[in-house]
């Protein structure tokens, strides 16, 4: 049985944390990658919470009203979302060197990483809406496009300004864990010809965190088969 929600705690520092979690989230992913990263993944029980747009989850509807993983449950019961909180708030547990920098040039540049590989994701979701996701008969070509266009100019500038050397940060967890979900939904190429962005994603995929938490699983909707 798990924590109640409305457990309390006396030290949140030192008390352990529930992660609601689902192993085909690059979103969910990247909070977990993260905590193995500080060196709290024993401070946090992670539990897998099927959750989609057509199938409503009610215990994660109870910790988050859009219905959405993931979401850290603090030993106080306080529910902590999106996954960009989530990161910001475990990067204050420990005390070894912030992987989002507090100040200056190097927090801004993590931050727009992050703010990228969040936008790829989003793409990459509305993308895999409209073709595959909704029927066939509702799908709208152009917005696939669109999408799919925002994608490749996003690998296009990653080959270009990504900084292979930089120390590991938030915003490359970001990025490896959406770039990561792009290759296991097959939704674009973003390897061929881009040989800076791949060696890089390959050496971060090689990380244990990263070996650790790979993807599994489908979406579960309403009334149709996982997809």
């Amino acid at each position: 049985m798990t924590t109640p929600f409305s457990q309390k705690s006396d030290d949140i520092q030192n008390g352990n944390h529930t992660l609601l979690y689902q192993t085909h989230s690059p979103f969910a992913r990247k909070a977990l990658v993260f905590a193995l990263e500080c060196g709290l993944g024993d401070r946090i029980e992670v539990i897998h919470q099927e959750t989609s747009p057509t199938n409503r989850n009610d215990r994660v509807f109870r910790a988050n009203p859009l219905g959405k993983v993931p979401v850290l449950i603090l030993p106080d019961g306080m529910a902590l979302f999106d996954s960009d909180v989530i990161c910001e708030y475990l990067d204050s547990l420990h005390t070894s060197r912030k992987l989002i920098p507090v100040a200056g040039t190097e927090r801004w540049q993590v931050l727009r990483l992050q703010a990228l590989a969040q936008g790829i994701c989003d793409a990459g979701v509305a993308y895999r809406w409209e073709t595959n996701r909704r029927p066939e008969n509702l799908r709208y070509p152009p917005l696939a496009e669109g999408q799919k266009t925002k994608l490749i100019e996003a690998f296009d500038y990653l080959e270009n300004e990504l900084d292979p050397k930089a120390p590991l940060n938030g915003g490359q967890i970001a990025l490896a864990t959406g770039l990561d979900w792009i290759a296991f939904r097959e939704l674009a190429d973003f390897r061929t010809g881009r040989p800076r962005l791949n060696q890089w994603y390959e050496d971060f995929c090689a990380r244990p965190s990263m070996v650790q938490t790979g993807y599994s699983g489908q979406t579960h909707d309403q009334g149709q088969p996982p997809s």
